[in-house]
């Protein structure tokens, strides 16, 4: 197989970035474990995610720059590098405060990792981009189903498990890659300051990150949130040995749908109805089940299968979101999937911090309320700005390498 048959350059890649997708869901098992271990209040905890998410998205904006300056390799390096040390610091941490501030850390070195994956990948591949690409995109879907089962095996250990054992494989991974991946063929073109700021003035893209950042209330709303009140519905049923495994089980599986669906199911349903219909028929789809979730947050059943078939719509959301900013400009496509994933990562950052409050003040199931209604928000945001995203349904074939990169800014 030619997926197989690839430099050992490539593979070291791929290893990193499964590690590195891996923490995008990784401190969800142990969130209820740091909250009781530290003493940390529900919202303080949530704040994990907000300063990793918030670092992530700001840096977001300069990771083009700084990777044209300095090069592809450098960036992934220096990013594999801050992950490593700030994922050991989190887990060296004696207060929630102290992991809040590292994985904001964290969250920089994730930008710059993640920024260049793609372009690194492919170019260590020397002539098999195709097969690199199909790599690629597979150690993306890994890394995400991974992450919470990894947090949950060793967060049956410690809750600070998850963050030594992220540091350990990163740092296997960035001693590879600075062995065997080679200097770049060609230097990348200078990238200005302001490209992705600029970029904002396009009335497409910024009607499709206004509409991500609102999704993301929805997208965060799920992943952060429901730790919570799946360990308290746990509770209510009598499963005293319901913990981090468990919750990372859950999760795994909800990793799993999002992979499946964003790479398989969500080009099967542009082709059929387009893009535009997709993201409203998802979007709509995605509000019935936050509100399902809502009304029936004492129910373990439910929240177990509403999060695992939460996967299913989230997968096809983020791979067709991105793809149509892909396809609304004319914009570079690295300058407009940075620029997006910029704005969307607000969305990522507030919702987190918000879920943890609101709950406090109107019951768990508040934060599912929240989302539900920044989905259809998102909803209103596609639909005023209708007439700028004609052209997102005019090319509905992508090209390998454009399909990974709409993924890696989707997921990432």
């Amino acid at each position: 197989m030619k997926l197989l048959k690839q430099p050992k350059a490539v593979w070291a890649v791929a290893f990193a970035c499964v590690i590195a997708f891996m923490g995008i869901g990784l401190v969800d098992p142990i969130l209820p474990a740091i909250s009781a271990d530290l003493g940390a209040t529900a919202a303080q905890t949530m704040m994990l995610f907000t300063s990793y998410l918030l670092v992530t998205g700001f840096a977001m904006f300069f990771t083009s720059f700084v990777s044209s300056r300095i090069g592809a390799k450098r960036t992934l390096l220096i990013g594999l590098a801050l992950i490593v040390i700030f994922a050991a610091l989190a887990g060296a941490s004696d207060s929630v405060g102290m992991i809040i501030g590292f994985r904001a850390g964290w969250g920089l070195g994730n930008a710059l990792f993640i920024s260049t994956a793609l372009a690194t990948i492919v170019g260590a591949a020397s002539g098999c981009a195709d097969s690199a690409i199909i790599l690629y995109e597979a150690a993306l879907g890994l890394g995400i189903a991974i992450g919470p089962l990894l947090g949950g095996a060793l967060g049956r250990i410690s809750w600070r498990g998850p963050f030594f054992g992220t540091a350990v494989l990163m740092a296997i991974a960035l001693v590879a890659l600075l062995i065997l991946l080679g200097k770049p063929a060609e230097k990348p073109a200078p990238v200005q300051l302001s490209a992705t700021f600029k970029a904002l003035r396009h009335p497409a893209l910024l009607t499709l990150g206004l509409a991500a950042l609102f999704y993301n209330f929805g997208f965060f709303s799920l992943l952060a949130w429901s730790p919570f009140p799946l360990a308290e519905a746990a509770k209510t049923a009598g499963l005293n040995g319901f913990g981090a495994h468990q919750l990372g089980l859950i999760f795994c599986g909800w990793g799993i749908a999002l992979a499946v669906t964003s790479v398989f199911v969500a080009p099967v349903l542009t082709r059929r109805f387009g893009r535009r219909r997709t993201l409203y028929v998802m979007l709509g789809a995605l509000a019935v089940l936050m509100a399902v979730l809502a009304l029936n947050v004492d129910s373990l059943t439910v929240l177990i299968v509403g999060i695992v078939v939460g996967g299913l719509f989230l997968g096809v959301m983020n791979t067709v979101l991105t793809e149509s900013v892909m396809e609304a400009t004319e914009l570079p496509r690295a300058v407009a999937s940075s620029t997006y994933s910029g704005v969307r990562f607000v969305g990522g950052a507030v919702a987190p911090a918000l879920a943890g409050v609101i709950a406090a003040a109107l019951g768990s199931g508040a934060p599912y309320w929240v989302g539900c209604a920044g989905l259809l928000i998102a909803v209103a945001i596609l639909w005023i700005g209708r007439g700028q995203l004609a052209r997102i349904d005019t090319h509905l074939t992508e090209e390998p390498s454009d399909e990974a990169l709409a993924l890696t800014a989707a997921d990432a």
